[in-house]
């Protein structure tokens, strides 16, 4: 650094900087006066002087060097504060999970003490595997077990509560058991008695059956306790006989409607009928649709037939319609009230032809039919068709080529239906049947109602708010269906809830508790929602969304109250454990959808969660399985799965897969029973399963004969089969998607399933749902599965079907079929 010197007098110049005699004259003066003790000023200025130099100098030198050193730390302690904090203030995170992060007590020395405990009380046989115990010890909030056809799943689960409640003592109360139907329940609540008493604790039937419940059986008293709805009726069990058990129903998705149902049904169409003149107006073009005579293609094989003899029919028609005429005045089914009987000339190809009467509430034009109770053989005098012979004719040609309004009554019982409906008779609904486009059959209108809200609900949709966007087109009678359906739907809400005591239907419960009315569960007290505490529930693929709404509802609102649920009591907090087999989703055609349980995670957050996969199949051999896998393995599904026999080894035998024939099925059902295996016949058509029983009917009367318990031969839906099985399965039909469905799709999108940009997403569900159809069905066999299928199904011979997957070249399939798919 430079020395510095300050700017002074030049009477302070320093010594070094005078001229040389002045310096020495200086000095030498200086040197006596001090001497002297004088004081000399000048010469105390310079000093001065020459001490704020130097002290000036030294002090700068030092104040820089400490300074600089200060300054420098200072700003390395400044910049390091300012890089680690933020600039902006974020909101804490949203704390969306349905659980606590909790962990059930389990210890090294309690899990040894239960496997040995259940090594000695168990057969071997029953002894769980490493995955089921797995399952059984899972310790984390939620749980998702895999558990595929024949896994054994029953026994763990029952071990699993044996374990929360005899071991860790949950109370029995602070948990609940689902399953679907009525006949699962009755077995799992004797499986739960039987294995509690191996442990020397009896349960009663009671607790069982409070432990044991549908999901139904779990929201009724939780409305009840509403003010007002003490004694709430559900409209699915609605009965005019007393019922015993409110939760008795076997599914009640699948809903038969019955006398007391369709009395309030009839009731509330009847009232809404006279006060809603939009709903008048929408029930007339759907009524004309529906009784409306359906047209043929003029190129169809039976009016090429038929066409050719058009004039001759011509000439005999007045005399055949005055001998329906007869047949219907005869039964008292003729004159109708409301029709007026007169006859009106039709021209068809050139022929004049009649009709019988005239409706003017529908404006159409009526035409008699040859009831099917009638004899088949009577004839007009001196014809040589019979009557229901020339009928059919006439009929053929009117499809053809009658384009005027034509209704056209194929019974005296359809004749009533009408009656009542046009005279506004009050236990009488609509009085026709109707055919929503994607549906196999026609049904009576409420019911097609019923079945559209259901389906529309169990999907977490309002029936109106659906409806409202909804789509169709100018001509699509449709549209007028689903507005008559939001008018009504509301309508028959109320007019159930104003019934005494009041009724509601199961769907609207739920959606009181829904994610989209949490205030609801204010109104409840502590003892409902603590048996939702922990839930184990079997068959989860099987779930609807708007069950899966009502299941987050409550377990927010369990964790939402706390310690204050659980004070006193040994079980703490909540839980969830599901058990499920997406290859085993078979009722989506009624709302349910496997992508809640494929997504568990998603659709159940929890801190941590534990992953089963239970492979293990205890019912069938190897060939059973791999068959039945590669059948489903082309539908989406949760990865990784892959099913192997277990238990003792048995012969291989390979699913047989066969033209239909009746006389060789009825063979070798016979051939079966002979030999004492369990049998199941599985159909898809109740016309398979009459045509069937007349070939079989010696064994079916032997076997009914039975005591229950003894009998071998069980006949069934593929649907009804689940969780069952026999020596011996015989599968009757294909399992094909045969329609599209234009309002499932567009309602399968409101709900957010399916992929995105799939226009069609309910169609594609179906799709893969044939194919865990025909899983469910061949995976019922221990030993033998015979699978018969139609050559060709009119009703949609070229769609995929589920045996389109035989493999011939594998060895698990034997395909005996004379044409096969090529």
């Amino acid at each position: 650094m430079s020395q510095h010197t300050p700017d002074l007098p030049p009477e302070l110049l320093p010594l070094a900087q005078m001229p040389l005699l002045k310096r020495l004259a200086a000095r030498f003066f200086g040197h006596g006066l001090t001497r002297l003790r004088a004081q000399h000023r000048a010469s105390w200025l310079h000093g001065q002087a020459d001490g704020f130099r130097s002290g000036h100098t030294a002090g700068f030198d030092y104040g820089y060097k400490e300074g600089l050193a200060e300054g420098l730390e200072e700003g390395r302690q400044v910049l390091l504060i300012r890089d680690s904090r933020s600039t902006e203030h974020p909101a804490p995170q949203v704390d969306d999970l349905l659980f606590d992060d909790w962990r059930l007590p389990l210890t090294a020395e309690l899990k040894k003490r239960i496997k040995a405990d259940v090594g000695r009380l168990l057969p071997a046989h029953a002894q769980p595997s490493a995955a089921q115990w797995k399952m059984i010890f899972s310790d984390t909030p939620s749980t998702s077990v895999v558990a595929g056809a024949g896994a054994g799943k029953s026994t763990t689960l029952v071990l699993r509560i044996v374990l929360l409640s005899h071991y860790l003592g949950f109370e029995l109360d602070s948990m609940t058991v689902v399953t679907f139907t009525r006949e699962s329940r009755k077995d799992f609540i004797q499986k739960l008695i039987e294995v509690f008493a191996l442990w020397g604790r009896t349960v009663s039937l009671k607790e069982a059956r409070d432990l044991v419940r549908t999901f139904h059986s779990r929201i009724l008293p939780m409305v009840r306790s509403l003010p007002g709805f003490e004694r709430l009726q559900a409209f699915e069990t609605l009965s005019h006989r007393a019922e015993a058990d409110d939760d008795a129903q076997g599914n009640p998705f699948d809903l038969r409607i019955n006398d007391a149902q369709r009395q309030q049904l009839n009731a509330c169409y009847h009232n809404l009928y006279q006060r809603d003149v939009r709903f008048r107006e929408l029930i007339q073009p759907l009524s004309r649709h529906a009784l409306q005579l359906k047209e043929l293609e003029r190129d169809h094989p039976d009016v090429q037939k038929r066409v050719a003899v058009t004039e001759l029919a011509a000439q005999r028609d007045e005399e055949l319609c005055d001998a329906v005429e007869d047949l219907w005045f005869r039964a008292g089914a003729w004159p109708i009230k409301g029709i007026e009987p007169k006859r009106q000339r039709f021209e068809i190809n050139g022929s004049i032809f009649h009709c019988h009467g005239y409706a003017p509430s529908l404006d159409a034009w009526v035409m008699l039919g040859f009831d099917p109770r009638e004899d088949a053989r009577l004839s007009r005098p001196g014809a040589k068709l019979s009557i229901r012979a020339e009928w059919a004719v006439k009929r053929t040609l009117f499809q053809a080529f009658c384009r005027k309004p034509l209704i056209w009554l194929e019974s005296y019982d359809a004749s009533k239906r009408v009656v009542a409906s046009m005279a506004g008779d009050a236990s009488a609904g609509p009085g026709f049947d109707y055919k929503v486009k994607g549906e196999l059959g026609s049904a009576p209108l409420l019911d097609c109602f019923v079945a559209a809200a259901g389906f529309i609900e169990n999907l977490g949709l309002d029936v109106s708010d659906a409806v409202g966007r909804m789509s169709f087109a100018q001509d699509d009678p449709d549209r007028y269906f689903f507005e008559a359906l939001s008018r009504y739907w509301r309508a028959f809400e109320d007019h159930l809830l104003d019934q005494s005591p009041p009724i509601m239907t199961y769907n609207r419960m739920f959606a009181l508790f829904s994610e989209h009315t949490p205030e609801n569960f204010k109104l409840l007290g502590d003892a409902l929602l603590r048996p939702l505490s922990h839930l184990m529930i079997d068959e989860f693929q099987d779930v609807s969304p708007q069950i899966v709404s009502w299941l987050r509802a409550s377990l927010r609102e369990v964790r939402s109250r706390g310690p204050a649920l659980h004070v006193g009591r040994g079980a703490q907090r909540s839980s969830l454990l599901c058990v499920g087999d997406d290859w085993q989703s078979i009722y989506g055609w009624r709302g349910s959808s496997p992508s809640y349980f494929m997504a568990f995670n998603k659709q159940f957050p929890s801190p941590t969660t534990t992953r089963v996969m239970l492979t293990d199949n205890y019912r069938s051999h190897q060939h059973i399985i791999d068959a039945a896998e590669h059948i489903v393995r082309a539908a989406a599904a949760i990865p990784g799965k892959k099913a192997k026999a277990s238990g003792m080894p048995r012969s291989l035998s390979p699913v047989n897969v066969l033209d239909r024939d009746d006389e060789g099925l009825a063979l070798r059902v016979e051939e079966h029973y002979r030999k004492g295996d369990s049998i199941l016949m599985l159909y898809r058509k109740i016309s398979d399963k009459l045509l069937i029983e007349k070939h079989i009917q010696l064994t079916v009367n032997v076997d009914s004969s039975l005591p229950y318990d003894a009998r071998r031969l069980r006949q069934m839906t593929y649907h009804s089969a689940k969780g069952l099985q026999a020596d011996a399965v015989f599968l009757l039909g294909d399992c094909q998607h045969l329609s599209s469905s234009p309002y499932k799709n567009q309602v399968y999108r409101m709900a957010g399933l399916g992929q995105d940009g799939d226009a069609e997403p309910y169609d594609t569900a179906q799709k893969d749902e044939v194919l865990r159809l025909a899983y469910v069905g061949i995976t019922r066999a221990v030993q033998h599965c015979y699978w018969y299928v139609d050559g060709q199904d009119g009703q949609a011979a070229n769609g995929p079907k589920a045996s389109d997957r035989v493999a011939a070249d594998k060895p698990f399939f034997a395909d005996h079929r004379r044409v096969r798919k090529g």
